[in-house]
């Protein structure tokens, strides 16, 4: 333990250090790499001291370098070509070793000063990135060229002394003392910029060793033809009329990996109009990737369903979207535009799969909605049935042997109602599309109604009663629900007086009234637009029958709502041919 504490001190400077070596500015670290590799390059002394510089220089441009924070941890695969570097840039004495170096590092400079925003860090990369060039072309080629290219001795001090001018000044520029925490490095720039300058240095020794001309004179040729290769890419890059230009095809290119996708989208799209069902349609749009060549297979998973597609790979990727997790597998690493692409077919099986699961939601509720009405319907129609035979019951209970003949009159008349009544209830459970087809004329269903409410007290009103065709189903659904809620309205108020009211000209209309007590505003207001509480059943009759009379086209509604008259009437919405003889 004592042994630790006395290493920690020692070590402590070391932290110090690293500290302040991290607070300076990037710009700095740059001017004091350039004036040793300056050292190391122009001066002529042993090959020891060369070899310091450029380890200096080496060792300067790693706390310069834009590629990894200073702050990250630098792992044995990424070590090993910055070893392997420094290693041949100082054990190697080779100008061509030199030139390829110089044209990485102006690379590297050139993609960081394109990311510079202010002022002085922005001159200072591009001082950086003159001076690299200036090395280059005006000592380090014609140095691997030889006496091919030999400089007059007047231009070589100038660039011997001239060039340090040049990160001197870099020192004295403004620079920010911290490093972005993120790389804004642009690297498809830096390429682009190292291999123009390697295809400039080529081009140049390839017209010294062809034409036999000075190294000036080819590097004028160079240039010129470099500048002249631009200007066309320039043009057809973008031209105005004719051809689509280079940036057209190119992208197209890019962007080729994506024409299988894109069919495979299409085919997505009429699987979707096809399959119902979320998990089958997910299973059959993984099943159907043979022609995306760069996935081999993967896995699926969501909260009804799992499943496989393809082949194992090395590689995967995962992406979730809309409650889809999907697992790519591919042979090798994808590349950033294939990442995309797998990024955005996620996207669309997720968007489609969740698109499923509604629509699949949609159906079961529009379903069990479905049921909740036709249970509730026929609750209605069964709980009137049930009343009318209490009322034969009640009235068999209270009879006398003198009415034995009147009684069985009576039971021979509603009996056989009653009979059919219950069959067409269970013909609705069986064919519930073919509810309300039935027609009945006017004169036989408004006998019937009175014949089943002739013990009730209620009072019955009709002018010209012919053979009018009515949808049986419908009127003595709504009729059975009026009556049944004003005779229910009697029971806690007695003496209420119940009319019904039938017309047949010019609008069919069935009306019922009573003398009651009005209903509270609240449940007036949504009679008719949505169950209500009841004390009697399940509250939704009322609410049932306006539904069942709008299909039939009719309008079911409340015309008086007053101490002493409470009306509800069902009419027709308009005055159809069919409805009317003649």
């Amino acid at each position: 333990m004592t042994e630790r504490t006395e290493i920690a001190p020692r070590l402590a400077w070391l932290t110090t250090l690293t500290a302040w070596l991290t607070r300076v500015a990037s710009g700095r670290w740059l001017a004091l790499m350039l004036l040793a590799l300056h050292a190391a390059v122009m001066f002529e002394a042993e090959a020891t001291v060369t070899r310091a510089f450029l380890l200096a220089h080496y060792g300067l441009f790693l706390l310069w370098q834009p590629l990894v924070r200073s702050e990250a941890r630098i792992e044995p695969r990424l070590a090993l070509p910055v070893f392997a570097m420094a290693a041949l840039l100082v054990l190697v004495d080779s100008t061509w070793v030199m030139a390829l170096w110089l044209a990485i590092l102006a690379g590297l400079v050139g993609a960081v000063a394109t990311s510079q925003t202010e002022r002085g860090p922005r001159w200072a990369y591009l001082l950086a990135l003159t001076y690299l060039l200036a090395l280059l072309l005006a000592w380090v080629l014609p140095q691997s060229l030889g006496g091919a290219a030999a400089l007059p001795e007047g231009f070589q001090d100038a660039v011997r002394y001239g060039l340090p001018l040049l990160p001197l000044a870099i020192l004295f520029l403004p620079a920010t003392r911290q490093r972005s925490t993120s790389s804004t490095l642009d690297f498809i720039y830096g390429l682009m910029l190292s291999l123009l300058i390697m295809v400039v240095a080529l081009g140049a020794f390839a017209v010294v060793a062809v034409a036999q001309v000075s190294y000036a004179w080819a590097l004028v040729q160079t240039l010129l033809g470099m500048a002249s290769l631009l200007l066309a890419l320039s043009w057809l890059w973008n031209p105005r009329a004719g051809f689509a230009g280079l940036g057209q095809v190119t992208s197209r290119y890019l962007l080729s990996v994506g024409l299988p996708f894109e069919g495979w989208a299409q085919r997505l799209a009429t699987l979707a109009e096809r399959e119902r069902d979320p998990e089958s349609f997910v299973r059959d749009a993984l099943a159907d990737l043979h022609e995306l060549t760069w996935i081999r297979g993967g896995r699926w998973q969501a909260s009804r369903g799992e499943g496989s597609f393809g082949e194992p790979a090395g590689h995967s990727v995962s992406h979730a979207f809309h409650g889809l997790s999907l697992t790519w597998q591919s042979m090798r690493p994808l590349t950033p535009a294939l990442a995309l692409h797998v990024r955005l077919l996620s996207q669309l099986l997720g968007y489609f799969y969740a698109a499923k699961v509604r629509e699949q939601t949609l159906r079961e509720q529009a379903y069990s909605q479905a049921i909740h009405d036709t249970g509730a319907r026929l609750t209605h129609d069964v709980k009137n049935i049930l009343q009318s035979l209490k009322t034969l019951l009640a009235a068999a209970d209270t009879s006398t042997p003198e009415d034995s003949e009147r009684l069985l009159a009576l039971m021979k008349r509603q009996l056989p109602q009653l009979a059919a009544r219950l069959s067409q209830t269970v013909d609705k459970l069986k064919q519930p599309a073919e509810m309300d087809v039935a027609q009945v004329p006017a004169q036989a269903w408004w006998t019937a109604l009175q014949t089943r409410y002739e013990h009730d007290d209620v009072q019955f009103f009709a002018d010209a009663v012919d053979d009018t065709p009515l949808p049986q189903d419908l009127f003595d659904s709504v009729a059975d629900n009026l009556l049944t809620n004003a005779l229910r309205k009697r029971q806690s108020e007695p003496g209420v007086k119940i009319e019904v009211h039938l017309t047949l000209d010019p609008l069919v209309s069935l009306t019922v009234t009573d003398s009651g007590s009005p209903a509270p505003e609240h449940v007036a207001r949504n009679l008719f637009q949505s169950p209500v509480a009841s004390d009697f059943g399940l509250g939704v009759g009322l609410y049932q029958a306006a539904r069942q009379a709008a299909r039939a086209g009719y309008r079911l509604e409340m015309v008086e709502n007053r101490v002493g008259c409470v009306g509800l009437r069902m009419q027709a919405t308009d005055r159809l041919p069919q409805d009317r003889h003649g």
